[in-house]
């Protein structure tokens, strides 16, 4: 006995179908399948790059190392959720992969890809110079047997905390749906927030890291002019801004909650595990024993200026306002890019 299908029924199937992402894997926003599609293949593409980062800095006596996998890690893990893995899947090009993504998704994955190249680029450079590895990193090799337990200890859990810092550039690139539905007019506006943002927090991160070092190639006291006058650690709060950037920009294609997890995990990991609690722990114990001067230097910083948050008043600041002027610059050259790619 034959079934006759509505004529109206297959129409709205192959509507469906052609406004439903072919690439994206069939993932909601709700779906507990997040776990699967993101995070369980994020933590093991970063620990198996940790595992050989893990190798070469036992091989070389240099932690620094998984300082450099930060970033590029970050970088790797974008592009091959937003690009290699459809690839691989539907057997397409790079160049149909690349058609696939709407302007935000590829707006996020070039200012992913601008910000892990810089910092990595940074990362390296410095390292090469020096020549040793990073002083902070010197007390706890000396502690007994540390390299038999450093993956477990160090190497590992980070590549746990980067998948969950990297929530925001790859669950969009494999959901096929969204929970935040706007209209244009208001996603130009969000989108331009979180380019926005982004510009200012890189701006911040490029300034600081540049003063520091024209500060250290003439003096070796502590740096505590410029960007490095207003808080202690500047350039982790430029990266914790970029981060929030990359959840902003979800409000305006595929957005999640659980997005939200990936900037607030990398500014608690900054703010009080691997980035200010350790520099400034590493710099109380060196200066203490070997430097008097600079440690007195530190305590005076510690009390007169926050580690992270600017106050109010330093918000009028000249750097502050050239920040904003980047965000702004950074908003115009994305809108101006946005206008050429429609036409």
């Amino acid at each position: 006995m034959a079934f006759l299908i509505p004529p109206s029924a297959l129409e709205n199937q192959a509507s469906s179908s052609l406004h439903s992402p072919p690439l994206r894997n069939n993932i909601t926003p709700g779906d507990v399948g997040i776990l699967k599609s993101t995070l369980l293949p994020s933590f093991g593409l970063y620990s198996s790059l940790s595992l050989a980062t893990y190798i070469a800095a036992e091989a070389t006596d240099r932690v620094e190392l998984k300082n450099w996998l930060w970033p590029s890690a970050q970088v790797l893990n974008a592009w091959w959720t937003a690009i290699g893995q459809p690839m691989s899947k539907h057997g397409i090009s790079f160049g149909t992969a690349c058609g696939a993504l709407s302007w935000t998704e590829k707006v996020l994955l070039s200012c992913v890809t601008l910000w892990g190249t810089r910092l990595f680029a940074w990362i390296a450079c410095r390292s090469l110079s020096r020549g040793t590895d990073d002083a902070r990193y010197d007390a706890v090799k000396k502690e007994p047997g540390f390299w038999k337990k450093a993956f477990l200890k160090i190497f590992l859990p980070e590549a746990a905390v980067l998948s969950v810092i990297s929530l925001p550039f790859t669950v969009p690139f494999t959901m096929s749906e969204t929970t935040v539905p706007i209209g244009d007019d208001v996603m130009n506006v969000v989108r331009a927030l979180g380019v926005g943002l982004f510009s200012a927090g890189l701006a911040i991160e490029v300034m600081a890291d540049t003063q520091l070092e024209l500060h250290r190639q003439k003096r070796t006291d502590l740096c505590r002019h410029g960007f490095w006058g207003l808080v202690r650690h500047p350039n982790y709060l430029g990266d914790t801004l970029v981060h929030f950037s990359f959840a902003l920009l979800n409000m305006a294609g595929r957005f999640n909650p659980v997005l939200i997890l990936g900037p607030v995990a990398n500014y608690l990991f900054l703010r009080f595990v691997g980035g200010d609690k350790e520099t400034e722990a590493s710099q109380e114990e060196r200066y203490k024993s070997q430097d008097p001067y600079n440690y007195g230097q530190l305590q005076q910083w510690q009390r007169e200026k926050n580690s992270f948050w600017p106050c109010l008043e330093d918000l009028v600041n000249p750097l502050a306002l050239a920040v904003a002027a980047c965000g702004f610059i950074g908003v115009g050259i994305e809108e101006g890019l946005r206008c050429a790619y429609d036409m």
